[in-house]
């Protein structure tokens, strides 16, 4: 995996806390896949891991293929329309 350029601040999706990403290391794969911009890798480009692990993601599944646990889908919840208020003749 690539190594971080600067030091990043990642919100990690599983316990919910900011995790620092220190530059020169190699971030574990899921905190590497929401780090998307290119000035923070030594290579000026997101890994393929990281991109990999991210799609995977938004796809509800994990890098090992597995489903994740709120993976279903959900249908469209649209707000509802509102009326206008009924005039009153006052």
């Amino acid at each position: 995996m690539a190594r971080l350029a600067s030091t990043v601040y990642v919100l990690d999706p599983d316990t919910h806390q900011w995790v620092i990403c220190d530059a020169g290391t190699e971030p574990e794969p899921h905190l590497a896949a929401l780090i998307r911009t290119p000035s923070a890798w030594e290579d000026g480009e997101v890994p393929e891991a990281a991109m990999a692990a991210a799609l995977d993601s938004a796809e509800g599944t994990t890098a090992g293929g597995q489903e994740t646990a709120g993976a279903e889908t959900e249908p469209d919840k649209k707000p509802r329309t509102r009326r206008p208020a009924a005039k009153t003749d006052e």
